[in-house]
């Protein structure tokens, strides 16, 4: 099935369809919910990888387009593969005196002796035995094949994220892990655990776990810097005060300077996230003068109070 037939939805499904259709089968086929049935978790990975691709906006466009296929790897040109099944393409792959080698297998891992064979002539086929030198030691099984990838969908509180806290991630088999936040993480981050995924074969596949950075109630992110706007009173904005201010870290004490107005910004080093050098940004303060409504004693103030000039006199008017 193509990326929207996983999905169950249409081609010109939008962004909120995508998104919605995802988190109503990953309810249903999350590997938590479906211990005893591999299909199951078969069936979460494909729609995990195929939300992954189709809620990106480029790799979206480059699919539709037919540029790459439902992993995401570049499309072969000319029907994908040398001398492929297209019309006009040629002859078959491994016809005699058309260029491909008996044996040479365009899909898959070829046969070398056998390309070797095609490419020198059977004269030199006496020489190469296994073990040998010359060509015969390109003979190679294909190696066993690995288990499937797992994908995981990890939701990291905001200030965790700021903090690089250590999340607790519960695989498919029931076992909980510490993952480690790398440097420079953000949403849509992609963290590869080496033999993690399915068992197979030749060894387990690994586990994609893919971040999605909570949004949090009072804070934003501008890259490395985080910005908060702050409520303070008329009394600590005209004489100054000093006011605890939250931060990913905790209250940290900040200096209101006397006669602040509202849209003043005030920076607290070091506060923010950090970025893929490992540089921490900064927090950025943004303070909003909060006047009460209703209170008789500051409107009693201000009705004798002769004024603070003309504000917008820079404006022009």
């Amino acid at each position: 099935m193509d990326l929207y037939q996983r999905l169950g939805i249409k081609r010109g499904a939008s962004e909120a369809e995508i998104k919605k259709a995802y988190r109503s089968l990953a309810k249903q086929l999350h590997p938590d919910r479906n211990k005893e049935n591999p299909k199951a978790n078969e069936r979460f990975t494909a729609i995990t990888n195929a939300y992954d691709l189709l809620s990106d906006k480029d790799k979206r466009a480059r699919y539709d387009r037919g540029e790459i296929d439902e992993d995401g790897n570049p499309k072969m040109p000319f029907g994908g593969g040398f001398g492929g099944g297209g019309s006009g393409a040629g002859p078959r792959p491994g016809a005699q005196g058309h260029g491909m080698p008996p044996g040479f297998d365009p899909g898959g891992a070829a046969d070398l002796s056998d390309l070797f064979e095609g490419l020198f002539g059977a004269a030199a086929q006496g020489r190469q035995q296994p073990g040998r030198g010359g060509f015969g030691g390109f003979r190679q099984r294909r190696a066993p094949q690995k288990g499937a990838d797992v994908a995981y969908r990890l939701k990291v509180p905001f200030v965790d994220a700021a903090t690089l806290a250590d999340q607790r991630v519960t695989l498919a088999d029931g076992k909980a892990i510490t993952l480690k936040l790398p440097k420079g993480v953000e949403d849509g981050a992609r963290i590869r655990l080496a033999g993690k995924g399915q068992p197979g074969p030749g060894g387990a596949g690994d586990a994609i776990v893919t971040i999605a950075v909570a949004p949090h109630p009072f804070y934003t992110r501008d890259g490395s810097t985080i910005r908060l706007t702050l409520p303070v009173t008329l009394k600590e904005a005209v004489l100054g005060a000093k006011v605890k201010v939250p931060t990913p870290d905790g209250p940290v004490m900040l200096t209101i300077p006397k006669g602040t107005s509202s849209g003043k910004v005030l920076r607290l080093a070091g506060r923010g996230f950090t970025d893929k050098a490992g540089k921490r940004g900064d927090q950025l303060v943004t303070v909003a003068v909060d006047l009460p409504s209703g209170d008789a004693e500051l409107e009693q103030f201000a009705a004798k109070w002769s004024g603070g000039g003309n504000p917008r006199s820079g404006l022009g008017v």
